[in-house]
């Protein structure tokens, strides 16, 4: 029995790798032409300067560092969620592991490129490794970055070799050379040995303890790019946690998207279940309801103290210019969303996808009002700046959201989206007989362990 599901769960996950339908063609078609707007976008900014932007010298960062922000939180999606459930041995956990780690690797290097795109010159880039200051918040987030783009590389492709290895194995002849050889490679000389699983899982072990401290520095990190300032709205000790739980919770909204749509388009109903989107739906609500606390703190210690520029900010946040982002963050990112998960009768996989939907509409929006009100408020009387982005801004946004969907769906067409060999190893765990305690008689006829 556990031999015929094995081969029923090989050829679903290995189907996509060698059958493309007109329908790939045309998605892939369609985001590699906004993809390439938003290159062309770019190099029209790259040779007529910043001044095609809103950016100015008060709003100096707006939809760039918004997207970057937005970005490196969906990244937790994938090595700190997922590390966190490695340890903690959660068995359900297998089908979207895959899925998580794959989202992180692709949204930070989606996300590591938006403040190259902010800078007017990105030629001066190198003078952050020859002439970087230790002192500064953005070398400190240079090399968290890095860092955690490294790790997670490697986080997500110690775990596919075992299912590399079985498309060398199963595809040869059913695909191109150049494809198979590309398996050949990354297998690594995978033969699924007793030592080479030891040391498969040795490696992922101390790979997911590296990364769960990593992950957590680089959004606290980011933070510290706003909160090592002065200014209203940024000048908060409690920016550390509040952005990393943030991230946690955009990420787990990020996971439940994806699983939805490849749940849907590769036919994984057998393997992802309504389970997996309420374990998950669960997780969001937590770190929603923890994510309301962090904001309402943050917003009644500000308005009580009602200091002089903190109070033309909360007036521009509540009611003014940016009432609608405000709102629609705190009302369609996360009370919505808290009570759809909350309410039995509404806790639905398409209600649990919906709700994922407007916690990563609410984020972004949320990562808009931290970064633009703030720039915009005056420092002097005279200096209140207005922000509204151009086309080029616009299109360079839509291009790299489209540069994640792309090489997402690359990744999907190259590599099983699903853990093959950790849900074969769930199940012979799952059907192996239990072993009974044994019981030693001890003096005095007292049975002990």
């Amino acid at each position: 029995m556990i031999a015929q599901q094995e081969q029923e769960l090989e050829r679903t996950a290995l189907r996509p790798l060698t059958r493309t339908t007109w329908v790939w063609y045309v998605w892939v078609g369609l985001l590699g032409v906004l993809t390439a707007s938003g290159i062309a976008a770019y190099a029209y900014q790259v040779q007529n300067g910043l001044a095609v932007t809103a950016l100015r010298d008060t709003v100096i960062w707006g939809l760039y560092i918004t997207n970057f922000v937005f970005f490196i939180g969906i990244s937790h999606a994938g090595t700190l969620i997922s590390a966190i459930l490695r340890v903690t041995h959660a068995e359900w956990r297998r089908p979207v592991t895959r899925m998580a780690e794959c989202i992180t690797v692709v949204a930070l290097m989606v996300g590591g490129l938006m403040p190259i795109i902010d800078i007017g010159r990105p030629d001066r880039i190198p003078h952050l490794l020859m002439y970087g200051q230790l002192g500064s918040p953005i070398v400190w987030d240079f090399v968290a970055i890095s860092t955690y783009i490294t790790g997670s590389i490697i986080y997500l492709y110690l775990p596919l070799i075992p299912d590399i290895a079985i498309a060398r194995d199963r595809l040869k002849g059913k695909i191109n050379r150049l494809q198979w050889t590309l398996y050949k490679v990354l297998a690594m000389g995978w033969r699924n040995t007793p030592e080479q699983h030891r040391r498969l899982e040795r490696g992922i072990s101390i790979m997911m303890i590296l990364i769960i401290p990593i992950a957590v520095s680089v959004h606290t990190v980011v933070s510290w790019l706003f909160a090592m300032t002065m200014r209203a709205g940024w000048n908060s000790t409690i920016f550390g946690p509040y952005f990393v739980v943030g991230a946690i919770f955009s990420g787990i909204a990020g996971i439940i998207t994806v699983m939805y749509l490849f749940r849907r388009i590769y036919h994984l109903e057998a393997y992802i279940t309504e389970k997996h989107f309420h374990y998950l739906g669960y997780l969001l609500l937590v770190l929603g309801v923890i994510y309301f606390y962090f904001t309402f703190a943050e917003y009644l210690t500000t308005g009580y103290k009602m200091q002089e520029g903190e109070k033309f900010l909360l007036e521009e946040l509540m009611v003014g210019a940016y009432a609608l982002p405000f709102w629609g963050f705190v009302l369609g990112g996360i009370v919505i969303p808290i009570l759809i998960i909350a309410l039995p009768w509404t806790r639905t996989i398409p209600l649990i996808m919906f709700a994922s939907i407007l916690v990563n509409v609410g984020m972004w929006l949320k990562r808009f009002v931290i970064v633009v009100p703030s720039l915009a408020l005056p420092l002097m009387a005279n200096q209140w700046g207005m922000y509204a982005p151009t086309w080029v801004e616009i299109v360079i946004s839509i291009g790299s959201f489209a540069a994640f969907a792309l090489v997402f769906t690359l990744f999907a067409k190259f590599f099983p989206i699903i853990s093959v060999w950790e849900i074969k190893e769930g199940w012979e765990r799952a059907a192996a007989p239990v072993q009974p305690t044994p019981v030693v008689v001890g003096a005095g006829g007292v049975a002990s362990e």
